[in-house]
């Protein structure tokens, strides 16, 4: 961890979401997965490889930087070979659930995940909301 991000904190109502993949470009689903879990009143951690800020919030260059010793929620919008190589950093912050939404997993990563003894949910998070990606246009 570097020193700006040391602080580890602690949701108050436990509700902390984890967006790996999230971007500044509103169109991304990464982006409407941050829009739609702060709109139902979650703590978002937006994770993006070099942007500093999605939607007003910080963005940590990697999940190992989320200044979090657990989450409840992890949500994957990456590619099914880059999130392989992410799942170890996952399951460093035991997390209750882990959502591979659409296009981000194969039958390798999935494999992976179960071994780490990852809890996988393949389907959309956004949705499990309540809502849907159409309802946050870019």
């Amino acid at each position: 961890m570097t020193g700006q991000h040391s602080e580890v904190s602690t949701p108050t109502d436990g509700k902390s979401a984890v967006i790996i993949g999230a971007s500044p470009n509103r169109r991304s689903y990464g982006n409407k997965s941050v829009r739609a879990h702060l709109a139902q009143g979650w703590q978002v951690y937006p994770v993006h490889p070099t942007a500093t800020e999605v939607e007003g919030l910080q963005a940590w260059p990697s999940i190992d930087e989320v200044p979090l010793a657990k989450v409840q929620r992890v949500s994957m919008y990456v590619r099914p070979e880059i999130g392989i190589q992410l799942l170890e950093s996952i399951a460093r912050k035991q997390p209750e659930e882990v959502w591979l939404n659409p296009g981000t997993a194969n039958d390798a990563l999935i494999q992976q995940a179960e071994t780490l003894g990852l809890p996988v949910i393949q389907a959309c998070s956004i949705v499990d909301l309540g809502t849907s990606p159409a309802a946050y246009p870019g």
